[in-house]
């Protein structure tokens, strides 16, 4: 699962064919680091259908702010550039699949 950053949001984010999720995480973040495993196991399955990344909210700290990140970890689904669902907190990952099926 690619960490993307500020400088890179626009074009592996907003600019991607595929469906994108993003995982608005940090290091230092416990919720964050349960949903690690998981996260990874998703982006590797499903990755035909969707593009899953990271973004560590204390390294890139402009895009959060512009989404009014407020709660980590976030995940914010994107298609098309656009925010389509955002979800705070972390989840198994059957629920995970789910939301993300229901999406996209």
């Amino acid at each position: 699962m690619e960490v993307i950053n500020d400088s890179s949001f626009e074009t592996e984010v907003l600019k991607s064919e595929k469906p994108v999720l993003v995982d608005f995480f940090a290091t230092w973040c416990g919720p964050c680091r349960q949903l690690l495993p998981i996260m990874t196991e998703v982006a590797d399955e499903m990755k035909d259908r969707i593009k899953i990344v990271k973004m560590d909210v204390d390294e890139s700290p402009k895009t959060p702010g512009l989404f009014s990140i407020q709660s980590i970890p976030t995940l914010i689904l994107f298609k098309d550039g656009k925010v389509v669902e955002q979800r705070t907190g972390s989840m198994p990952k059957s629920e995970l699949v789910r939301w993300i099926n229901s999406l996209i």
